[in-house]
């Protein structure tokens, strides 16, 4: 096999850097594999490291800084058949530290070569995670306050099925490498290297020291033992083949009428569990059925059973360009929660605005129609409220009208709820004006 890097395109390393000899090793390991240009994408992000994608004849995605795990996830999902190899500094390790973790632990078929020369050399020299206590950086003491990263060992911890800790200037450099393409699973390789634009201009580092520094360390070189397991995108395809086909979409025909205002906006205020989000999508629906244009905007407490739920939904005949109301036509405060939320839009309402309120509900001054209803009279329950509001409007023609409304039940429900959503709306009267 013939060389696949960039005759055009040179290494244009820093004479001496270590960058360059990962990058060969790397090429004589496609060739040892019999790989063409074609089956390889090399992802990289910022920094010297992020130039690897340049330099090869190969597929290539050059993202952020430190996100580079979460492209190739997307690529390998998508091509499964294809190598793609992962090149990130120290520094983009760092920054990416938690899509590092996620790959770890996901064990996608991905190959990550770190090149770890200790410092961020592109932007200065500024200390990174792997950075020791005792190195002299550009960041002053603020590398002799943190404890540097093992990105072996917390590869390990974290999951991953293949790891390699290396110097870059290791004989079997090429060999590693292979190996860890070849293996069916995330594979991490950590390559120690040298920075002489940076680094070693203040540091004392050779490939010697790098030798004896990983001595030093305990030894870790290929397949960890107690985290191997399926790779992830094979076993996940097998797993979504199992899977019920997905539900064809629901189909909404026109089969009413409205003769009402060209465009309505409205928006619901109640509590959290009053069923508000439902409310606005039965409304969504019936302007669907009426041959309207229809946008659903929610906003809800995230504890889900205590705060606001409000939802605000436009119906128009024209193309809806924006989704945000600022003057809605109608109103249906039921919760003080939504209503609270919502204050400073009362100020905004204007005189032909109706407001269907409970009795219950203390609501800000405006210039708006309020009809008060008592909800607990027509024996309505509060988780009920936002239905029979709906029903209230249909039978005052307002937004919408009962037979569309009784349209967009059947739509949305069937069997025991359908038949009691029916009730509460024949049950449901709004106050007189």
């Amino acid at each position: 096999m013939a060389s696949l890097l960039n005759k055009n395109r040179p290494p244009v390393f820093c004479p001496g850097c270590s960058h360059e000899r990962v990058l060969k090793a790397l090429d004589q390991a496609f060739q040892n594999m019999g790989l063409h240009g074609h089956e390889i994408v090399m992802v990289s992000d910022i920094g010297c490291s992020g130039l690897f994608d340049t330099f090869f004849n190969t597929h290539a995605f050059h993202g952020l800084h430190g996100r580079a795990l979460t492209y190739a996830t997307g690529i390998k999902l998508a091509h499964p058949d294809l190598n793609v190899i992962v090149t990130m500094g120290d520094g983009g390790m760092g920054i990416g530290g938690a899509h590092f973790l996620s790959a770890c632990r996901r064990n996608l078929d991905l190959t990550l070569i770190v090149l770890n020369n200790f410092n961020f050399g592109m932007t200065g020299g500024q200390f990174s995670a792997t950075t020791p206590p005792g190195a002299q950086v550009a960041s002053g003491f603020l590398n002799a306050l943190e404890m540097p990263l093992d990105i072996c060992e917390v590869a390990v911890s974290a999951g991953a099925s293949y790891v390699t800790r290396c110097s870059a200037y290791d004989k079997g450099l090429t060999r590693e490498l292979q190996r860890a393409i070849e293996h069916k699973g995330f594979s991490v390789v950590d390559t120690l290297g040298i920075c002489v634009g940076r680094y070693t201009k203040r540091n004392r580092l050779t490939p010697k020291t790098i030798e004896e520094e990983l001595a030093d360390l305990p030894p870790i070189s290929g397949p960890v033992k107690k985290n191997q397991r399926r790779e992830y995108g094979t076993f996940y395809r097998e797993m979504a083949s199992r899977q019920k086909p997905a539900s064809t979409p629901m189909g909404i025909d026109t089969n009413f009428e409205f003769e009402g205002k060209a465009r309505e906006e409205v928006v619901i205020l109640g509590d959290a569990g009053q069923r508000v989000i439902t409310a606005g999508e039965i409304l969504c629906i019936a302007g669907v059925l009426s041959g309207r244009r229809v946008t659903q905007k929610n906003e809800y407490n995230i504890t889900v059973l205590r705060g606001p739920s409000i939802s605000e939904i436009i119906l128009s005949v024209e193309p809806v360009g924006y989704t945000g109301i600022h003057r809605p036509s109608v109103v249906i405060a039921i919760g003080q929660e939504g209503v609270l939320r919502r204050a400073s839009m009362f100020d905004n309402l204007d005189d032909d605005a109706l407001v269907l309120c409970s009795n219950d509900v203390t609501l800000p001054k405006s210039r708006a129609q309020i009809l008060t209803v008592d909800f607990k009279a027509q024996g309505i329950k509060l988780s009920d409220r936002a239905l029979a509001s709906l029903a209230m409007l249909g039978k005052l023609n307002r937004t919408l009208n009962l037979d569309i409304l009784r349209g967009a039940l059947e739509e949305r429900f069937r069997g025991a709820i359908l038949q009691n959503a029916m009730a509460i709306t024949e049950r449901a009267e709004p106050p007189q004006s």
